[in-house]
C-alpha cells in the first residue's frame, strides 16, 4: 500500500503541458483526465484512513485508476 498521492503530473512529467493542452481541446480526454483525478483522490483517501472501505472496495478503485492511467497514456501517444 501506498500513500503518495497519483497525480498526472507525477505518473506524466514529460506529458504536463500535452495533458494540458489536451484537456482544452478535447472534452473526452478531460472528461477521462477528470474521474481519474477523483478515483485518485478516492484511493488517497483509503490509503490514508480518512475513508474506510473494504480492502476488496480498495483494489477495485486501484484497478479503475490503473485503466483511467492506461486510457490517459494511449490518448497521449495517439496525440
Amino acid at each position: 500500500m501506498s500513500n503518495t498521492p497519483h497525480l498526472l503530473a507525477d505518473e506524466f512529467p514529460a506529458e504536463a503541458q500535452k495533458i494540458q493542452d489536451l484537456q482544452a481541446a478535447n472534452p473526452r480526454f478531460d472528461k477521462i483526465c477528470k474521474e481519474y483525478d477523483e478515483v485518485n483522490r478516492a484511493v488517497h483517501r483509503a490509503e490514508i484512513r480518512v475513508d474506510l472501505m473494504s480492502e476488496e472496495d480498495e483494489q477495485e478503485l486501484r484497478r479503475k485508476r490503473a485503466a483511467l492511467k492506461d486510457q490517459i497514456a494511449r490518448s497521449l501517444a495517439e496525440a
